[in-house]
């Protein structure tokens, strides 16, 4: 380990997300972190006339998934403040309710942990023409739950075997499934997390598990490349979206699902391709993620 590592290590250490003011060096490398490709974050002007022309395309294909009866399931997952609520957000701003759906499961009662794991979520899979985002899902088993001791490492094992089969079994029903993995780097949660702390107005968004987390970086780092390795597979892949910037997030991961579809009208200008400098689906993108 270098000096600069050391160093690194020793900051982490010593951060106190109580203490008011978010410490110089967290600020500075926050926006870098996790090698971020970008030196600037993406200019607001820019970013809702390109969120503007991509929610004018989301409604065309919410037309198209009702009118094909098709189903389409949205995952997302990733590192706690990693702006999984907020990409969802966007994403669902002009869609319709009666048929694109958002669920956010509260933890198992006592009946459900008698259950199969996938049992409930199971229960909240869409229906011919709609489409249901998952706010974290079944893969709760993969991160927080090993980590946070939630689950014994035999529970984890079975899960890392029957995802994929599972998943499999979607696919051949015709069910369209994406996986988006949305990662920061460690400065940048940290920064988030401060945030969300002394924001009166973002308080709701901390809970005991963040703080239980702060140490316990690499653990989750481990678990994300053991979920990464079982459960990626050409028939149902992750895409894995580098999120310290949000605003280039939810471009790109609007533009992912768009890209996988042809429907009238489409706005091929105005989809283009989601950008590659912070979208992969590689395990080494992920290493450097």
């Amino acid at each position: 380990m270098g000096k600069k590592d050391e160093q690194a290590v020793g900051d982490f250490a010593d951060f106190d997300l109580d203490q008011e003011v978010l410490p110089d060096w967290i600020d500075e490398r926050a926006h870098a972190s996790g090698s971020y490709p970008y030196d600037k974050r993406m200019k607001n002007r820019e970013y809702i006339a390109e969120l503007h022309s991509l929610h004018i395309e989301l409604a065309k294909l919410q037309r198209h998934v009702g009118d094909q009866g098709e189903r389409v399931v949205l995952l997302f997952e990733g590192r706690d403040a990693a702006g999984k609520g907020g990409s969802i957000k966007r994403f669902m701003e002009h869609l319709n309710p009666r048929s694109a759906k958002v669920v956010a499961l509260a933890k198992p009662t006592d009946e459900e942990q008698g259950q199969w794991y996938f049992q409930r979520y199971i229960a909240h899979l869409p229906t011919k023409g709609n489409m249901t985002l998952f706010d974290r899902s079944w893969y709760n088993r993969a991160g927080v739950e090993p980590v946070m001791g939630f689950c014994t490492p035999q529970q984890n094992e079975q899960f890392l075997q029957e995802a994929p089969a599972f998943e499999k079994m979607l696919n051949r029903e015709g069910i369209k499934l994406f996986k988006f993995w949305l990662t920061v780097g460690r400065e940048m949660q940290l920064k988030r997390f401060h945030a969300r702390r002394h924001d009166p107005l973002k308080q709701w968004k901390l809970s005991p598990i963040d703080y239980k987390s702060i140490p316990l970086w690499d653990d989750y780092t481990k678990n994300i490349g053991k979920m990464f390795e079982f459960t990626h597979a050409d028939e149902t892949p992750w895409t894995i979206v580098k999120a310290n910037d949000k605003r280039r997030a939810r471009l790109a991961i609007i533009r992912s699902v768009l890209c996988q579809f042809e429907y009238a009208g489409k706005g091929h200008e105005a989809v283009g391709t989601p950008d590659n400098k912070i979208v992969g689906h590689s395990q080494e993108f992920l290493s450097t993620a």
